[in-house]
């Protein structure tokens, strides 16, 4: 008995989504396939945002479906196409199969077969059909993505010259692509036009001149930074809520290569207690920039610039909130490394924070940005495109938080950190000084530092007030720990489940051994055993995506903008005599007219708003199907939600506020 089964295909909504070419499709069933049918309607098919239907005949009940294959032909010319979804309905029941799909078929005679929507794990499937699809999968993954050691000592990246070559699949949408190429130059244009940009080598004439380039490129935070950015409050409060939040620790005494005694510091204390005393009691914070010791400096058009490694001591004053008390410039303390006071001539101490803040760009932009969200998660992306296969819930759950993560950092290597690329023009740690900071970081880099709870507990800052960045942070870290719990528990029962399910210990095996491989100390285990170390480790990999990479990337034109305030690089080496700071060593040490404007710039580029941006929670591409796992991903949105207006009712009223963890501030995968 011949059968006739409705076929919905979708076709992608971005521009060049459709096709001219022909499309063929095929259903696989348990008795058998169908014929093979062209996607041919009257009038134009398969075009852009198109959801087209199709009647496909099989001479006999397929039985129940396990795949859909889809062809592509060249018609005069090769037309690439992305399918979103195939919906097939079987005639005479309700009965109806989605097969999720979200990939391009490129190329004359590409074929790609589609697995039904029910997320599997390799036990659940027993036929073979099934069971040679995966093995087929990932064989061919296999081949497209391949490890790379891009430096010794930094964690392996996709094999890919330039985002050029990555697969269309993982690659920006064309309106992606026009945007992100488009706002850098636009940037530049808005600062050549005052003629600003080309003016290399030449300094400021004082602070002030730095508002010629507040033209168009301007935010509210960014404007009060350029009003507050002198007050030691402001300085403070940025350690605990700026582009790089984490790097300060609650000590209780002092470290032996910082010398500061009561005395020095008793004026910025309350008079009825001492540097021991608050030592003591919790309230003494330290931020501590020895990585930057001994990074070779840039050299920027013949210019040599300049590198401190700056230790900061910090005061939680119970009326000032959290203030500097002690700045010095240098690891190792002798006649030529003052310590730094408040109570010194104002420049001096002004510009004693300006190299604090110096080295906060360097190691906010290449450690906190960089290194720990954009290539810890490379290697998520590359495990899970080898390991994986699409039916797999993991890669269900993980892919939306992979979108354009390779072709982004592909970028990064070739357009920002490469020997010509934009930190190398304008950045002092720019050239060899970035990959060495990075080594540093990654040698002492460890799992459980990327889990928040364990972060503030280690550095001591689970009290200290005002901290936005780590109330934020909490409170999404345990959305997101109930939200991949959920998921996780819907498709494994038991720990066993985990540890017999090879393609996932395979990924995990993967991810330590091959992607974090020169990680001396890491501390994640090559194995999985059991369902709450699988919901630890994808909890950690979804908020690293989302929530730590919004904290650190989002902010940074607020904060950068005013250059005063956190220069890229410094053209005069730290000061040695307390009595020799002047205004005319200021503008000589801050960045050069050219290097602001461009500072400027590439932070706006970097940290405005994505046009194209997908908010954290909401799944444009629905790869689960089931309606138990739309379930969780609906409350996953609803406690999302519920996070949002908290974070807006505490910032109500304030004059400076922490909106970068608001949940529709944050997108759903690292995408710039």
């Amino acid at each position: 008995m011949q059968m006739e089964y409705k076929v919905t295909v979708a076709t992608g909504t971005s521009e060049y989504s459709g096709t001219n070419n022909y499309v063929y499709v095929t259903l696989v069933g348990e008795r058998g396939e169908s014929e093979r049918t062209v996607l041919d309607n009257p009038g134009l098919d398969l075009c852009r945002g198109a959801v087209d239907d199709y009647t496909v005949r099989s001479p006999a009940d397929l039985g129940p479906l396990i795949l859909v294959r889809l062809e592509k032909q060249k018609y005069w010319v090769e037309d690439n196409w992305f399918c979103r979804y195939v919906k097939v309905s079987v005639p005479g029941e309700r009965l109806s199969y989605t097969f999720p799909c979200y990939r391009w078929l490129v190329g004359d005679g590409v074929v790609v077969e589609l697995r039904e929507g029910a997320a599997k794990k390799l036990s659940d499937d027993t036929l073979p059909e099934e069971l040679s699809h995966r093995k087929a999968e990932l064989q061919e993954r296999q081949k497209i993505y391949r490890w790379l050691a891009w430096a010794p000592g930094i964690p392996k990246c996709i094999d890919s010259k330039t985002e050029a070559d990555l697969p269309q699949d993982v690659r920006f949408d064309n309106e992606k692509r026009s945007d992100f190429v488009g706002s850098l130059q636009y940037a530049l244009l808005e600062l050549s036009l005052k003629k600003l940009a080309i003016k290399f080598g030449k300094s400021w004439n004082d602070l002030d001149d730095f508002q010629r380039i507040f033209w168009k490129l301007r935010s509210p935070i960014a404007e009060y930074t350029m009003k507050h950015w002198k007050e030691d409050w402001f300085f403070g409060f940025q350690f605990l809520n700026g582009s790089n939040p984490r790097m300060i620790k609650r000590i209780d005494k002092l470290p032996p290569n910082f010398p500061v005694c009561g005395d020095m510091v008793q004026p910025s204390l309350l008079p009825t207690t001492n540097l021991k005393k608050e030592l003591k009691k919790g309230n003494v914070f330290l931020v501590d920039y020895a990585l930057m010791d001994g990074i070779p400096a840039n050299v920027i058009k013949d210019q040599q610039q300049h590198i401190a490694a700056p230790l900061c001591l910090l005061y939680e004053h119970p009326d000032n909130g959290l203030i500097p008390i002690a700045i010095q410039l240098e690891q190792k303390p002798d006649k030529d490394t003052p310590i730094f006071l408040p109570s010194d001539p104002p420049l001096t101490w002004l510009l004693a924070k300006m190299w604090v803040r110096h080295a906060e760009f360097q190691v906010f932009q290449v450690l906190s940005h960089l290194l720990r969200t954009h290539l810890v998660v490379e290697v998520i992306c590359v495990a899970t495109m080898r390991q994986l296969p699409a039916v797999h819930p993991v890669y269900k759950l993980l892919t939306p938080h992979l979108r354009y993560t390779l072709e982004i950092n592909c970028r990064g290597r070739t357009q920002l950190i490469s020997p010509d690329g934009i930190f190398k023009k304008v950045v002092s740690t720019g050239g060899d000084g970035i990959l060495l900071l990075a080594q540093r970081e990654y040698e002492v880099l460890t799992y459980r530092s990327l889990l928040p709870k364990f972060d503030f507990l280690d550095r001591g800052v689970t009290k200290l007030r005002d901290y936005f960045y780590r109330d934020h942070s909490m409170m999404l870290w345990g959305v997101i720990q109930n939200f991949v719990s959920g998921i996780v528990s819907l498709y494994y029962q038991s720990d066993s489940e985990v540890e017999q399910d090879t393609e996932l210990q395979a990924w995990i095996n993967n991810v330590v051994m091959e992607g974090f491989v020169d990680v001396p100390d890491f501390g994640l285990a090559s194995q999985l055993n059991g369902k709450e170390e699988l919901i630890t480790l994808i909890s950690v990999v979804i908020f690293t995506s989302t929530a730590q990479h919004a904290a650190t990337n989002n902010g940074q034109f607020d904060w950068c903008a005013w250059v005063p305030n956190t220069p890229c690089s410094m053209r005069q080496p730290p000061p040695t005599d307390k009595d020799a700071v002047t205004m005319g060593l200021i503008m000589d040490t801050l960045p050069d007219i050219s290097q602001s404007c461009i500072q400027m710039a590439i932070t706006w580029h970097l940290g405005r708003a994505q046009p194209d941006a997908i908010p954290m929670g909401q799944y444009v591409e629905q790869y689960f199907t089931e309606p138990a796992a739309l379930k969780v991903i609906d409350k996953f949105r609803k406690e999302l939600k519920e996070v949002e207006e908290q974070i807006k009712a505490q910032n109500e009223g304030l004059d400076l506020q922490y909106l970068y963890l608001c949940p529709s501030n944050i997108e759903n995968s690292i995408t710039i």
